[in-house]
Parts: C-alpha cells; sequence; structure tokens
C-alpha cells in the first residue's frame, strides 16, 4: 500500500480529477459527448500523469534541495521507476486516444504528448512555459471534439477558456516555494475574473433555455469564488504557504470552470458531473498533494 501512495504521490493522483472535464467540455460544445467520450477523457489522464512523473524524474536534483520530501528525492521511488512510469502511462494515453477516436483522436493526441514532454523537459523553467502548459490543457479540450467526424471549431472558445486558467495556474506556481511579491497573485487574481466572465458568457449550443444560462453562471460564479479567495490571501501574504494553496485550488477548482462550460452545450446532468469533481478532489488533495 505503501508503494501505491508513493506512485499517487509521484502523479499527483487527485489532480486527475481536474482533467476529464476538459474532453467532456470539448465534445459537448460541438454535440458529440457520447461513450467515446469516456476514453478520451481516459487518454487526457493518463498523459497527465505522464507529465506529473516526468516532472519529477526532470526535476530530481532540484527538488532534492527545494523539496527533498517528494517521492523521487526521499528516495521511495527511483528516478528509472518515475521514467518507466511516465513513458508507460504515455504509451496508454496514446493507445486509448487511438481506441476512442481513431486518427482523428491521435491527430491531437499525439502533439499533446509532445507539448507534455517539451514542457517537462525544456520549458518548464523558462518565460514560455505556462504558455507551454496552457496549450496542453487547450488540446486536451480539442481531444474531447474528435470522437466522431464533424465540426471542431465550437470547441476552440472553450479551449482557449481553460488554456488562459491553466496559465495564471502556472505563472502562479512558480512561486511555491519562494513565495514574492503581490503584483503576480493580482494579475492571477484578475485573470481569473475575466476566465469566469468568459465562461459565463460563451454562447449556448441550442435554445437558450433557463440550464443553460443559469447553470454556467452560477458555476463560473463558484469557480471564481473558490480559486479567487486563495488568490486574495496569497495577495495579501504572499509567502509561499499562500501562494501554494492558491495554486491547489487552481488545480481542484478548474471542473467548477470545466461544468460552466459543458452547462453551455449539455445542460445540467452532464455538467454537474464534471463539477462534482472539484469538492472531491479538494477533499482528495488532503491526503495526497494535487502540486
Amino acid at each position: 500500500m505503501s508503494a501505491l501512495r508513493d506512485l499517487a504521490e509521484l502523479v499527483r493522483a487527485p489532480a486527475a480529477l481536474s482533467v476529464p472535464g476538459d474532453a467532456v467540455a470539448g465534445a459537448a460544445s460541438c454535440g458529440v459527448l457520447g461513450p467515446a467520450t469516456a476514453g478520451l477523457s481516459a487518454s487526457a489522464v493518463c498523459l497527465y500523469w505522464a507529465g506529473m512523473a516526468a516532472n519529477d524524474w526532470a526535476d530530481r536534483d532540484l527538488d532534492a534541495k527545494e523539496r527533498p520530501e517528494r517521492p523521487i528525492p526521499s528516495g521511495r521511488v527511483s528516478p528509472t521507476t518515475a521514467l518507466g512510469v511516465a513513458a508507460g502511462l504515455c504509451a496508454a494515453g496514446l493507445a486509448l486516444a487511438g481506441l476512442a477516436g481513431g486518427p482523428r483522436a491521435l491527430a491531437v493526441a499525439v502533439p499533446l504528448a509532445g507539448a507534455v514532454w517539451a514542457y517537462d523537459l525544456r520549458f518548464k523553467g523558462t518565460p514560455a512555459g505556462p504558455a507551454a502548459m496552457a496549450a496542453c490543457r487547450g488540446l486536451d479540450v480539442l481531444l474531447g471534439a474528435t470522437s466522431r467526424p464533424g465540426r471542431w471549431w465550437p470547441a476552440v472558445l472553450p479551449a482557449l477558456t481553460v488554456a488562459a486558467h491553466t496559465y495564471g495556474v502556472t505563472a502562479l506556481s512558480r512561486r511555491e516555494v519562494t513565495g514574492g511579491g503581490r503584483l503576480l497573485p493580482a494579475a492571477t487574481l484578475a485573470g481569473t475574473a475575466g476566465v469566469a466572465y468568459a465562461a459565463a458568457r460563451i454562447p449556448a449550443a441550442g435554445p437558450a433555455t433557463a440550464p443553460r444560462t443559469w447553470l454556467p453562471r452560477g458555476l463560473a460564479g463558484w469557480y471564481a469564488a473558490a480559486y479567487g479567495a486563495p488568490q486574495a490571501g496569497a495577495l495579501a501574504t504572499p509567502d509561499a504557504g499562500r501562494t501554494r494553496a492558491a495554486v491547489g485550488a487552481g488545480i481542484t477548482g478548474l471542473p467548477a470552470l470545466q461544468g460552466a462550460l459543458v452547462a453551455r452545450s449539455a445542460g445540467l446532468l452532464p455538467a454537474a458531473a464534471v463539477a462534482a469533481c472539484a469538492p472531491l478532489g479538494r477533499a482528495l488533495a488532503r491526503r495526497v498533494s494535487p502540486t
């Protein structure tokens, strides 16, 4: 059991609850939500976990100085094991994409896998890092639109919305260890307000029924409050602990944003199922850190 817990910590297992909603939002926006969406969501989860394991493998020397409690520097997981887990999960993600969506899905999943590894091995510590991670999550959304032939462009707005959120979280995560000034949390807090507004205002696909108007606004407001409050705390006291809490809230609060995007196209039940991952993720994050 301890070995499984170590692997769960390596891949930030609770954070994976923030991933399926990407593909669901993409599929819902294009009217292709269906059984294949589950396979594409599973593919995205595998690629996300692969990225987390590759991240710790690439950062093992830095983590030995800054975060010695992590699985690799603490000796609980070997670097070879971490790299093998990353490679195996990446292969599984691509296989699931191919099975669920065929060549159309692979046309997105292969660049997504490349972007994940490029972020971990090349861009993470550079000014391009937040944009690279944002591209990964935007491609997650587009992956969901590939389950059947047809229009994919309606998924662009949800993809950009999720990417904008991800950019802010990634930028903020760079201060998890050191803390910093108030400018960054102020900027990400303003970005969160803009993202929430955009999620509430994206045009509905289909008739503008009550659930497709008030539900996205309510879920977008929930997202803004759940993620905005910790950012306000980091703005007031910009130390490492408050910043890390804000980053964790950005990860576990993403399903509320995804739920708002899904509600615009797919209505109450799919949106509620996606948004329910937010409180579940927060509960699990008390046991295994999502950051």
